[in-house]
């Protein structure tokens, strides 16, 4: 995870990135060996011979990558571009909250009355759905009209996905080994958030990137060069004062939608995992 993430400022070629990423492969596949091995394994993995409990972790790693995704640069958006307070900003995802704990008790008794297949085809492909509507949104513009429906669209989504989720993979392996499975179920979802971070955050700095040296090109380096050396820190980034308001509006509002640009990728990166968990749902899980 570290050598992704840094992948993003020292690129896959330095030498430290090539080493953490080597050495992180050997330690999986040694991890997997030693599991195979071991009589008393913290991850059994014949458990994974099962479709569905390997379908349901498949599609608990690519939603939840979505999910970490968005919710670790949407409140950056909302802060630093949109300009809502701390408070404004997590005001903004309550409506996401409230769906879910609305919806929740309705959502567990679907897998009772239509199966486990239906509600984890349905419920992802409603989030993936809701990630794709944060395309939309530019810089400015009303919350009701911006933000708040695909928070509405994803919160459905992911009520719909999440207790069936469950149920299904407490119900893919032997009652004595539920709650093994439910541990790694839990671990996936952890690990997803993770890598959503590492890799998302490669997606959003390549189109930040991408989109802000068009924006700037033309300019004198005396003024490129003060925003190259701060690119890292994407909206946050520290305008010179030494510059005319004039410009100095020009280099913000170039920023804002440079890391809106960013952002729809990061969203659009999120709805192709959402649409991949619903195609793992519908191949692997069964129908019960």
């Amino acid at each position: 995870v570290w050598g992704l993430i840094e992948s993003a400022r020292l690129g896959f070629a330095h030498p430290a990135i090539v080493a953490a990423l080597v050495t992180g492969l050997i330690l999986i596949v040694t991890f997997i060996f030693l599991e195979k091995q071991t009589a008393h394994p913290m991850v059994p993995l014949e458990l994974f011979r099962s479709r569905t409990f390997t379908g349901a972790n498949l599609l608990t790693l690519l939603l939840y990558s979505a999910l970490g995704g968005t919710f670790f640069f949407l409140p950056l958006n909302l802060i630093q571009v949109q300009h809502y307070s701390p408070t404004a900003a997590g005001a903004a995802l309550l409506p996401f909250i409230l769906i879910m704990f609305l919806l929740s008790r309705w959502a567990g008794g679907l897998v009772q009355k239509y199966g486990a297949k239906i509600p984890l085809i349905v419920g992802p492909a409603t989030a993936a759905l809701g990630f794709a509507l944060f395309i939309l949104p530019g810089v400015g513009g009303s919350y009701w009209k911006t933000f708040f429906p695909p928070v509405i669209i994803l919160g459905i989504g992911m009520a719909t996905s999440v207790a069936p989720l469950t149920t299904t993979v407490m119900n893919s392996v032997a009652q004595t080994r539920a709650g093994i499975a439910s541990g790694i179920n839990n671990a996936v979802s952890r690990v997803a958030g993770l890598l959503a971070i590492a890799v998302l955050g490669i997606i959003m700095l390549q189109g930040f990137n991408h989109a802000l040296d068009m924006k700037l090109s033309g300019l004198p380096s005396s003024i490129r060069q003060p925003l190259d050396q701060q690119r890292n820190r994407l909206a946050a980034a520290d305008l010179p004062q030494n510059i005319a308001p004039a410009t100095r509006a020009r280099l913000r509002d170039a920023i804002d939608h440079s890391f809106v640009a960013g952002f729809r990728a990061v969203m659009l990166g999120g709805a192709m995992l959402a649409t991949g968990g619903a195609v793992c749902a519908w191949r692997l899980i069964k129908g019960y």
